[in-house]
């Protein structure tokens, strides 16, 4: 990505946050029924906002000429990581069950800062998976707002996910972008809620939601079946 496009999914991700964290406020974050994540509760899902700001303060510049991973390499090793995220979001709900939100705000504000503390310059960084652009990493952070409020809205019987517009189509075309790169073919998005949570494996992969949620970009082709693919994270 460009240095323009580091400043505007920066910006995308700074008002999914503020959407998401206002929503919060209505809440009961320390809600123990089970979330939609299977082994999670409501508040440990809202705990794990809070190791979700903790990635970028937890980078730094990497050596000149570092090589980054994709976008799609670093998603890919959250499936290996699961197990351990799971336990470090229940010891993480554990330590600020006194008071979540101020716990969230605070990690939320150092994450803020660390992004502007590393320029307006996109460049490789080192964060906790390994070397990729500062750009991608501020998306994987689109990607946990999106994904996660999705499931707190789900889990609560939510009317609509506290999710704006750009970082839904953000994530929708970040997880496009991976498909395409891998399979080679022309798509386009048509829903990007369907289609974000059949990419994130928070629907059952059916061939007639697949087509729903994508299409092909020419009219002469059709959506391939992902069914080996999906979900990406």
């Amino acid at each position: 990505m460009s240095d323009a496009e580091l400043a505007r999914v920066s910006q995308v991700v700074r008002e999914q946050w503020d959407t998401l964290r206002a929503w919060l406020a209505d809440i009961d974050v320390h809600d123990t029924r089970p979330s939609v994540l299977e082994g999670w509760t409501v508040a440990e899902l809202v705990a794990h906002l809070a190791r979700c700001h903790r990635v970028i303060p937890g980078a730094v510049d990497a050596p000149e000429g570092t090589q980054p991973q994709s976008l799609a390499e670093y998603l890919s090793g959250y499936a290996a990581d699961a197990g351990a995220v799971a336990q470090g979001t229940r010891e993480q709900a554990v330590e600020i069950a006194a008071d979540p939100l101020a716990a969230i705000d605070i990690a939320a504000r150092r994450a803020w800062e660390a992004l502007e503390d590393f320029g307006e310059h996109d460049h490789v960084v080192l964060a906790k998976r390994g070397p990729i652009m500062l750009s991608d990493l501020v998306v994987t952070r689109a990607v946990e707002f999106v994904v996660h409020a999705d499931d707190l809205a789900s889990s609560l019987g939510a009317p609509k996910p506290p999710v704006t517009r750009a970082a839904l189509e953000l994530v929708a075309q970040a997880f496009l972008d991976i498909v395409v790169t891998r399979g080679g073919w022309s798509l386009e998005v048509v829903d990007p809620l369907l289609w974000v949570r059949l990419a994130a494996g928070r629907r059952p992969y059916d061939v007639d939601e697949l087509a729903a949620a994508l299409r092909a970009t020419h009219t002469a082709d059709s959506v391939p079946d992902l069914g080996t693919m999906l979900p990406l994270v």
